[in-house]
């Protein structure tokens, strides 16, 4: 009986991708002319991972091309080839690649082939370059390793016996006879002494070992890590044995030819593949198949935690549950049985709320899953633009939920591009400043109150108000007497195609991205700010709720109708006098709080309700909101408590309403929908628009 190894492929990528990480750390962290044997052991050891994990799971092109990588690591780890930029460049341009073709085969489609063969092509180019070392014999697939002299030729005797695990571990002995034969000669004998009788067979375990004696010019330390992979999972015993002179036919002790075995071997490997693309084609067809599968790796304390707390429901459960049955067969209830179903229900919901809090920690992870991309950018784009900056990252064991954690990378991105661009100066005019020539771009993460922080900092040139001003003045976004606060000067980059930019560049200058920067973030239920000095530096924060599963909210009724304002939206909540309250052309009804003018939307006039109680503005609430860097007041009927909502998505369940960011189930049962403060504002204005026109 077969293995379906399609079963581990999740495990296999996601162990891939982490090793990808490692590796462009460590590449990142070399220096040229470095001799740092721990940081190149570790990516060595990353790269030849990926290449086992690849030829077991029938990713042979995978495999193929980390071998080349691994080739010129291992010439960079034993000093034969020194660390250059060249060579770091080269390898992280391959890093690049490879992650392309590990996406393609995740995914079950064909990586790009001709891409592929271009960066081989460089690897390959590299090695046999003569001022770095000594070009290897390129070896074609299946194509045998050239015997070694026999003046220098080794034989080791090596004895392997996996234990009964080992193909539960995702780990197949085939790769590792391949990776053997890629050293020398190898001469194999397979001991079937453990196979037990057939009804005691395990359809998942291993039964077989094998002694080999490999030949050629080969340190034990190859060999070593050859099997470096299942070390833990076998019994390896190595040793050297006197030379010989391999034999011509490459015959074993019984005369059996051994190449013949090898092509079986090979065809079998061949028919793994072809029934491997069989299986992705029809998972494609059928829909099916683990490329569109989501997983996280959880801590087992916190699995530990989840288990007590379902342990405490299920005792609490069950008291209740006797009470029930005593009240059900109707039969005198004490005052006793009521104090004890109080307490019951009083522990239900303690343990609910706990139970709730475990389940949210599984889904945190720390911010520094997306903080890892940023030392790279900033090597590539600092080295294209000609500046010198350094990267600083703190907080980055910060926790956040694991939907923010991705959704949050794009326009991070973005923001650090702009940084980057217009943000830090070029060396020589950073030194006319009187700064160091080296700018510096800090990211930190912190928590605050139930939010995650977000800071994307630079010590560059800062923003010219005047010219931000005069941009979006000769763009016709603002009018000529128009009075804006510093604060909403600042607000215009994100304007759409608002750029300040005097060239366009493949970085930045079109005026696209910073508006998509903040209507993302707003989806996400958070919010930017931008604070910025001129010659001293720019300062973005980014405020984000911690989880996008459950809300503070505020509960307010408009009509007949709950709704749900995020608690994280509102500034403060008032009743309103009706000598606070002003018209202004164009604009509607506005009040004024602490000498600022603020417009008042009323909500039961946006949603069409015409059951609404309060009419008239002194007989409702003002919740005063901010929302696309502005304070608006919501006139409402009434507020009526603040609480936790599970947010249930609108666009999944039905579809997508503009003004509407999701729903939540109350605990009398009823629907309320969560309002979207960006969406409110624009209904708003299409509303003031239309009563315009119909005037």
């Amino acid at each position: 009986m077969s293995i379906d190894m399609a079963q581990f492929h999740q495990v296999f990528f996601e162990e891939s991708f982490e090793g990808l990480e490692v590796m462009e750390t460590g590449l990142m962290e070399l220096e040229p002319g470095s001799a740092d044997s721990e940081t190149i052991n570790g990516i060595f050891r990353a790269a030849h991972s990926i290449k086992g994990g690849s030829g077991t799971f029938g990713f042979k092109a995978i495999a193929d091309f980390t071998h080349v990588m691994e080739t010129l690591l291992d010439e960079m780890r034993d000093g034969k080839r020194e660390v250059t930029q060249e060579n770091t460049d080269i390898l992280l341009r391959s890093v690049d690649c490879l992650r392309e073709m590990l996406e393609a085969a995740q995914a079950g489609d064909e990586a790009d082939a001709e891409r592929v063969k271009e960066h081989q092509a460089e690897l390959e180019r590299e090695l046999a370059n003569a001022e770095g070392g000594a070009a290897p014999a390129k070896l074609e697939p299946n194509a045998e390793t050239p015997a070694a002299p026999a003046a220098s030729s080794r034989r080791w005797r090596i004895v392997f016996k996996p234990q009964a695990e080992l193909f539960q571990s995702a780990n197949d002995p085939l790769p590792l006879m391949r990776e053997l034969r890629e050293l020398g000669e190898l001469e194999l004998e397979t001991d079937l002494s453990r196979v037990p009788d057939f009804d005691q067979l395990e359809a998942e375990d291993c039964y077989l070992q094998w002694s080999m004696t490999l030949s050629g010019d080969i340190e034990r330390g190859q060999i070593e890590e050859v099997f470096a992979w299942v070390e833990d999972l076998c019994e390896l015993n190595i040793e050297e044995v006197a030379s010989a002179t391999p034999p011509a036919a490459a015959e074993d002790a019984s005369g059996t030819e051994m190449i013949p075995q090898r092509r079986a071997e090979d065809q079998g490997v061949k028919g793994a593949d072809r029934r491997q693309k069989e299986r992705r084609k029809s998972e494609r067809r059928g829909g099916g198949g683990n490329a569109a599968q989501n997983s996280i790796r959880v801590e087992t304390g916190k699995i530990d935690a989840l288990i007590n707390m379902v342990g405490e429901l299920v005792i609490t459960q069950s008291m209740l549950g006797l009470l029930g049955e005593k009240i059900e067969d109707r039969q005198s209830v004490t005052p006793q049985d009521i104090e004890k179903m109080l307490d019951g229900l009083m522990q239900l919901e303690r343990n609910t709320r706990e139970l709730q809090e475990s389940v949210m920690q599984v889904r945190m992870m720390p911010i520094s899953f997306t903080f890892s991309r940023f030392p790279r950018l900033v090597r590539d784009l600092s080295g294209k633009l000609g500046k010198k900056i350094e990267l600083v990252l703190e907080g980055e064991t910060t926790e956040v939920d694991k939907t923010v954690i991705e959704k949050i990378g794009d326009p991070m991105v973005h923001l650090v591009r702009n940084s980057l661009d217009h943000g830090i100066e070029m060396p020589e005019e950073r030194l006319a400043a009187g700064k160091p020539e080296n700018g510096t771009i800090l990211l930190n993460a912190y928590h605050q109150g139930g939010n995650i922080v977000i800071e994307i900092k630079d010590d560059g040139r800062g923003m010219d108000k005047d010219k931000l001003l005069g941009k979006a003045i000769e763009r016709g976004l603002v009018g000529e007497d128009d009075v804006l606060s510093d604060q909403q000067i600042y607000e215009l980059i994100f304007m759409p195609g608002f750029s300040t930019a005097e060239v366009v560049s493949d970085v930045s200058g079109r005026g696209v991205g910073m508006d998509v920067v903040r209507r993302n973030i707003q989806e996400l239920g958070g919010s930017v700010e931008i604070d910025s000095e001129l010659g001293v530096g720019t300062t973005i924060t980014i405020r984000l709720p911690l989880t996008l599963a459950i809300l503070d909210g505020q509960t307010v009724r408009v009509g007949g109708e709950n709704y749900i304002i995020p608690i994280i939206s509102i500034v403060e909540s008032l009743q309103v006098k009706p000598e606070m309250v002003s018209r202004v052309g164009g604009q509607g009804e506005t009040f004024k709080l602490r000498e600022e003018y603020i417009p008042i939307i009323k909500l039961h006039e946006v949603f069409g309700l015409e059951d609404s109680e309060r009419v008239a503005l002194e007989d409702g609430l003002l919740v005063v909101v901010e929302a696309d860097g502005e304070h608006v007041g919501l006139f409402v009927d009434d507020l009526l408590g603040q609480q936790q909502v599970v947010i249930k998505s609108l666009e999944a369940n039905y579809k997508k309403i503009e003004g509407f960011s999701g729903a939540t189930i109350l605990g009398d049962g009823s629907v309320a929908l969560i309002l979207d403060m960006p969406g409110i504002l624009k209904i708003n204005k299409n509303l003031q628009q239309r009563q315009e026109r119909a005037a």
